[in-house]
């Protein structure tokens, strides 16, 4: 497809993250962009303030007259827009052209140097910190990402037309139509088992994903990983190894040993054990585009993060208070462990809402166990998403299972009510639900609580 030859594109889910570094591209590029999305948040207020009319009713009467041109509109769909969509339906039958979110994705990374990142966990700090580096080392990128970074305040960096980063997205086997040069494997956990099934198929679906990289020595795979490709990790059998982990004056340091080039003191602003990991694995794909270690470990020091991963929203002498995107048993048991890294001795309380349906069933018991860790948790009730109710699947379920006595199931209203007074020294907000649309209200309670 030419995508020169089109002018109106517009987007059914345009408020999703993925959706809208798209849309920002394109309108970038001077294309008429506009869209739908079921519900307007912080992401779609930006949209809209940048000049992208977004409206928030499923109505064939609110599209403009210029999109109904089926001679220059593409149509850009997220496959979380259930089948029975007004606007979806009324495209379809009409003839247009309709793409999901990553045949765009595929068709303009095809014509670039390509370096994607794919895990079921980790892929949006680690293409972040990729996309920060190249950019500050002056590389001719353009970065599609899962996260707002707090360094541009923006989930699109960059303006170049010959390299592409991108986050090479898992579900629905999305990550299948890129084409990149350089990749790697963060993780390969189970996840998405309404899609896949088993594990076994996600697994098939990563290998699949890793054939596409035709030179191998390009190839970056975690240690954890059971794919073929350049090892990185922590263990001295690996190819390339992050040793020496240490923590001083606030930061994290540590080293890396490519065999044929040591690297030391490389300074990380992010806590936890799995971001030592990730940076490792962006620092490799950055030496192996070509750019000098010098220079990597300079653009890495100043990396400040994504927006809702490991997010500090209060940080001082008598609290803290950090916002996270975790939605799985293994992020939420990583959040944890980073947590208690920063604070050994102080209460930590958690506040998760789970997302999906699906997922909470599928790993009930693995949730259950990497919440049990915080000295109190809170539960609110599940987020659905695309989904129905299952039946015995909720949060109340969730919360009989954690081995833990100081626990609560609260409603998103009991939970503002109750943070004044919450007794606590570190709160955590976890979750890929609407509970990242409430970090400004719960900001705000918290910045009055009684010390």
């Amino acid at each position: 497809m030419n995508l020169a030859g089109i002018q109106n594109i517009y987007f059914i889910g345009i408020g999703g993250i993925g959706m809208s570094a798209i849309a920002r591209y394109f309108h970038r590029l001077g294309k008429n962009v506009s869209g739908y999305d079921k519900t307007a948040t912080h992401l779609t207020d930006e949209l809209v303030q940048e000049g992208i009319a977004i409206h928030f009713s499923d109505d064939i009467s609110l599209i403009a007259e210029n999109y109904k041109n089926k001679e220059n509109t593409l149509v850009v769909i997220t496959p979380a827009i259930p089948k029975d969509h007004t606007e979806w339906n009324y495209f379809k039958n009409n003839g247009f052209e309709i793409k999901k979110r990553a045949e765009v994705l595929g068709i303009i990374t095809r014509n670039t140097y390509s370096l994607a990142l794919a895990g079921t966990h980790g892929k949006t700090t680690t293409s972040s910190m990729l996309a920060h580096i190249l950019y500050q080392c002056g590389a001719d990128v353009t970065s599609f990402l899962g996260g707002v970074l707090e360094n541009y305040d923006t989930n699109l960096v960059g303006e170049g037309t010959k390299v592409t980063v991108v986050e090479a997205d898992e579900f629905d086997r999305s990550f299948l139509h890129l084409h990149p040069n350089i990749a790697c494997v963060i993780s390969n956990d189970a996840d998405h088992l309404d899609i896949y099934g088993t594990n076994d198929e996600i697994k098939k679906s990563f290998e699949e994903f890793a054939e596409k990289v035709e030179d191998k020595k390009a190839l970056f795979v975690a240690e954890s990983v059971a794919i073929e490709g350049v090892k990185v990790g922590f263990d001295s059998s690996n190819d390339i190894v992050a040793k020496n982990l240490r923590i001083e004056n606030g930061y994290r340091l540590f080293d890396i040993d490519f065999g044929d080039e040591q690297v030391h003191g490389i300074q990380l602003l992010m806590p936890g054990h799995h971001n030592v990991l990730n940076a490792t694995l962006a620092f490799s794909m950055a030496r192996a585009f070509g750019l000098k270690t010098a220079d990597i470990k300079k653009a890495l020091a100043d990396f400040k993060g994504v927006r809702r991963r490991f997010s500090f929203k209060i940080r001082n002498n008598d609290f803290v208070f950090i916002d996270d995107y975790a939605h799985h048993p293994t992020e939420i048991k990583a959040v944890y462990q980073a947590v208690r890294e920063l604070y050994p001795d102080k209460k930590i309380t958690g506040v998760f809402q789970p997302h999906l349906f699906s997922r909470t069933r599928d790993f009930m018991e693995d949730f259950a166990a990497s919440l049990s860790g915080f000295d109190a948790l809170i539960l609110l009730d599940i987020y659905p998403a695309r989904e129905l109710p299952i039946e015995g699947v909720t949060s109340a379920a969730l919360l009989e299972k954690v081995q833990n006595e100081n626990k609560k199931l609260y409603t998103k209203q009991q939970l503002l009510q109750n943070l004044k007074t919450l007794n606590t020294d570190v709160l955590v907000t976890i979750g890929a639900g609407d509970i990242g649309e409430m970090i400004d209200d719960i900001h705000a309670v918290l910045a009055e609580r009684k010390k």
